[in-house]
């Protein structure tokens, strides 16, 4: 069994001795001199805490803890309803990424819920005439459906961490379904905007009327074929999914798309969640961990603090010119070597180890000027590292759904779950979409150079992720769980707000408030409408391409205190923090 004990007697003499800055102690901040939102307050509880994407999910998560629950169980009632309410990042037919803390053995676990590629995928999949195809084309086809992975990782954490039946785990999603639910406002814009889940029949007479037009805010969308699909995964486990007529009819719709799949009967069958040993790395006085590989998300947001601490950013205005300068630089870095280096370590020597020897981190932060942007950044050596194998980058939609639950145990998990874009492919069975997530592989299979892109197609390959469900330790326990959709963007909105919490001193909400900015190795980007818009002028002075956009993150966290539990949900999305 994989995962890594993490007690205070193991972390003595691995991390530096810095004052205590646990949560809960800013009383002292003034939000609007800060920069920050003041749209929500942090949510206290004494005993657990759920934060989920939607006050429904959350709401049942916070339920099964209140049965004593275990955080996994939570979890997974949690997810089932989100892919109900908020079909358009997650669900049965996505993936995710989990990570957990077991009070009882102090061990981190993590779980690889990534899709896989068919067996029978090949390298110019997203390609025609040796160019890459337009994204919308290749995202809207049979050929972007990954064999779903979430319920196998579920399944895989329930066996091991669960305490409740798995069947009492589904019971909330199959009544709302059943009984139909309200649709919010985040779900009819987004239906109104998408005209491609228009051209899929089977979704359209779901989620649209009679004449095209979606559903509007308040109608109570009932949806008995995934309430039925629910209930045979309830009865018969997961296998009830990934075998016989539940798995038939995935493979039949994703053969019968105008752009037809090649996902096969076997490739459901042969699909496995795999438990990997998690990725730890500390950070002054803590531990940051989340999964390896095939994510990329904590391995980029523990090199960015990394380069950050040999920075003065902890004594930086968190919303000022010195702030987004040294965080856009280190995202240079970072995003450099994410793209010359990270794709499924079952395919490629992934030197991990390397891209966080505190070292080649000092190396790196030393390319940052304080006076001026360094542009593109280069990938670095890292020690280990292969030939770097080109750097074109998979597109990634900002959609995606996040989980942080904390039992009354002790136990605490991070979930990020995803069907890729919004709506995924398009593809709807059973009261369920199917995912998009083959387009995170790189389009391309060769760089300008001719080398092998090191995220290109390859059959049974997971593709890379930006997820980042993550937790901070502190003397061996969990401090903090966070994570957020977004796309690529999903490292920035993570390191943010745990730099917000470790240095800043700002609390879970406050952090997750911040107006948003960053740079992916490209532009230096800032969240549109905020304050951040008089400091374009500041940093185009030193060299930053600046450009504003949206930056729909949907960060839910929890962080604990020696006073409890405080709970944050993003105010730029409809989630809720709940607790008893």
């Amino acid at each position: 069994m994989f995962g890594v004990l993490l007690s205070s007697a193991v972390l003595t003499g691995c991390i530096s001795t810095e004052p205590e800055r646990l949560a809960g102690h800013h009383e002292d901040i003034n939000p609007e001199a800060a920069g920050l939102s003041v749209a929500r307050q942090v949510v206290h509880a004494k005993h657990y805490m759920a934060s989920t994407a939607n006050p429904l999910a959350t709401r049942a998560a916070a339920q099964v803890l209140a049965e004593g629950g275990q955080a996994a169980d939570a979890v997974i009632a949690a997810q089932m309803v989100l892919n109900l309410v908020e079909p358009q990042s997650s669900g049965i037919g996505g993936g995710a990424f989990i990570i957990s803390y077991e009070a009882a053995t102090q061990r981190v676990r993590t779980y690889d819920g990534r899709e896989t590629a068919p067996a029978h995928a090949h390298a110019d999949r997203f390609m025609r005439d040796g160019h890459a195809l337009p994204f919308p084309e290749a995202v809207n086809s049979g050929r972007s459906v990954g064999v779903p992975g979430v319920l196998r990782a579920l399944a895989m954490l329930h066996q091991d961490q669960g305490g409740l039946p798995w069947a009492r785990l589904f019971e909330p999603a199959i009544d709302l379904a059943r009984e139909g639910f309200e649709v919010s406002p985040r779900l009819h814009g987004l239906l109104a905007d998408n005209q491609a889940l228009r051209a899929q029949s089977a979704a359209a007479r779901y989620f649209y009327d009679a004449q095209g037009r979606a559903w509007p805010v308040g109608h109570k969308l009932v949806n008995p074929a995934l309430a039925d699909t629910l209930s045979q995964i309830a009865d018969d486990g997961p296998d009830a999914f990934y075998q016989g007529p539940i798995a038939q009819d995935i493979v039949a719709a994703v053969a019968a798309h105008t752009v037809p799949g090649d996902l096969t009967l076997e490739d459901m069958r042969a699909y496995r969640a795999i438990e990997r040993k998690p990725l730890c790395m500390p950070y002054r006085a803590y531990v940051l961990c989340g999964p390896p590989p095939p994510s990329s998300g904590p391995l980029a947001v523990m090199q960015m603090l990394g380069i950050l601490s040999h920075t003065p950013i902890a004594q930086a205005a968190p919303v000022s010119v010195e702030a987004v300068h040294y965080f856009s630089e280190a995202g240079r870095l970072a995003f450099a070597d994410r793209d010359a280096y990270v794709a499924d370590p079952q395919f490629a020597d992934v030197p991990v180890q390397g891209l966080l020897d505190p070292a080649y981190l000092a190396v790196r932060a030393r390319l940052i000027r304080p006076d001026r942007a360094m542009g593109v950044a280069p990938a670095g050596s890292p020690p280990g590292a292969p030939e770097a194998g080109g750097h074109p980058r998979g597109i990634e939609p900002p959609s995606t759904t996040q989980i942080s639950v904390v039992d009354r145990y002790g136990n605490a998990v991070s979930m990020t779950s995803s069907i890729e874009g919004a709506f995924g492919s398009k593809i709807f069975v059973r009261g369920f979409l199917l995912n998009n997530q083959l387009t995170d592989f790189s389009f391309l299979d060769v760089d300008a150079q001719g080398h092998p892109v090191v995220n290109r197609v390859e059959p049974l390959k997971r593709p890379r992720s930006s997820m980042s469900p993550m937790l901070v330790l502190r003397d061996g326990h969990p401090m903090m769980v966070i994570g957020s959709p977004g796309g690529s963007a999903i490292i920035q909105y993570v390191a943010q707000t745990i730099l917000g919490v470790l240095d800043w001193h700002l609390n879970i909400q406050q952090a997750m408030d911040l107006p948003h900015y960053g740079s992916r190795n490209r532009d230096t980007e800032i969240e549109r409408g905020t304050r951040l818009q008089a400091l374009a002028g500041p940093l185009r002075a030193m060299g930053h391409t600046v450009r504003e956009v949206d930056f729909p993150s949907g960060l839910q966290g929890i962080v604990i205190d020696r006073n409890g539990l405080e709970g944050g949900a993003d105010p730029r999305r409809e989630g809720l923090a709940l607790g008893g």
